[in-house]
């Protein structure tokens, strides 16, 4: 999968078996980098032409492919029963009917001649719901001893248990922004959160980012691009605040909004992954504004777990069980998500 905040290709390779319950193992893990040409593509792919887009489908398409052939033979992997592609989201407007995961499922068929599970978010769409976020199923099925998972990618998303049913969100944008300012500076990345942690809080950037009507609305919801292109980045270019303000005033925003979530929710055990982990102030201001939680890391989870919970959802599909809720998308009832590529067309 590819996320948004475009941070590479994720690859996994995972066994999961079932006895009285669900259990997985992650063989093997590698994320690909993007080349700048290629990442800028990406990003700019929700405002070219139908015809543009559809060749950059084919050619994320074709570039999954030939990573996966790599992986497989670094790996030494035999033993391949399926393979899920989430893809890479361009446009995310759930609000009006609209998601799309670009990545042409055919080449990664015709490498292997195995089902491909794919556009896991159109159904959900359809059926009234958001389309998101998908992963909270996998935590409920998989990582049910902790009180709430909380990934930490181009947004930040959180999955629990509420009033007897598994509820989830995103909460606030995260890295998609972070890395967009560190570019600003010619870096791809605040490295452990550095540059945020010398700069200083304009409070009136953060109050106005804390107000954005987002906040207020109760879930099932969910963020995209187009939501931080339309209303984020505008907000912090009109104020006109230093690059390593915004980074410190973003982070702290980050933290404020997730801490009221889990203050809201009397949340106090969560588990944490995704490339955020690494962003070490991140974690050092939600841990200060919010004492009561403890943050669990697993370290082979922090890259891995949202690529591996695909691979669950590809397999909930390819055995034609319920793979997303209702209670966290909004949609009209529980159903098996994603279509399936077993021939080539």
């Amino acid at each position: 999968m590819s996320g948004t905040s475009l941070d590479g290709l994720d690859i996994a390779y995972c066994s999961f078996t079932y006895s009285t319950k669900w259990c997985y193992k992650i063989l093997a893990f590698k994320t690909v980098n993007y080349s700048e040409d290629f990442r800028n593509n990406l990003r700019e792919s929700s405002s070219i032409s139908p015809r543009l887009l559809s060749t950059l489908s084919n050619e994320f398409g074709s570039f999954m492919a030939s990573e996966v052939a790599v992986f497989i033979k670094e790996k030494s992997i035999l033993n391949i029963d399926l393979v899920a592609s989430h893809g890479h989201t361009v446009f995310h407007q759930p609000d009006k009917g609209i998601t799309l995961q670009i990545g042409n499922p055919k080449p990664l068929y015709n490498l292997l001649f195995k089902p491909v599970a794919y556009d896991f978010r159109t159904q959900d769409v359809e059926l009234g719901g958001q389309g998101a976020p998908l992963v909270p199923f996998v935590d409920q099925v998989l990582f049910g001893k902790f009180n709430a998972c909380l990934n930490l990618g181009g947004f930040s998303n959180i999955s629990f248990d509420f009033e007897g049913r598994r509820v989830a969100f995103d909460i606030c944008p995260v890295n998609i922004v972070l890395n967009l300012w560190a570019n600003k500076v010619k870096l791809d990345y605040d490295n452990e959160g550095s540059l945020a942690r010398s700069g200083i809080i304009n409070h009136q950037l953060l109050n106005q980012l804390n107000e954005l009507s987002y906040y207020k609305k109760s879930y099932p919801k969910s963020l995209g691009w187009e939501w931080v292109k339309q209303f984020v980045l505008p907000m912090i270019t009109n104020s006109n605040v230093p690059i390593i303000d915004v980074l410190r005033t973003f982070t702290e925003h980050a933290a404020q909004q997730m801490v009221f979530v889990f203050s809201h929710y009397k949340i106090h055990s969560v588990l944490v992954s995704g490339g955020g982990v690494y962003n070490a102030f991140l974690l050092e201001r939600i841990r200060i504004l919010s004492s009561s939680v403890s943050l669990k890391i697993e370290p082979n989870l922090i890259e891995s777990k949202e690529a591996m919970a695909f691979a669950f959802l590809g397999l909930m599909k390819l055995l034609d069980q319920t793979n997303t809720l209702c209670s966290v998308t909004g949609s009209v009832k529980d159903h098996c998500s994603g279509k399936l590529y077993t021939k080539e067309l």
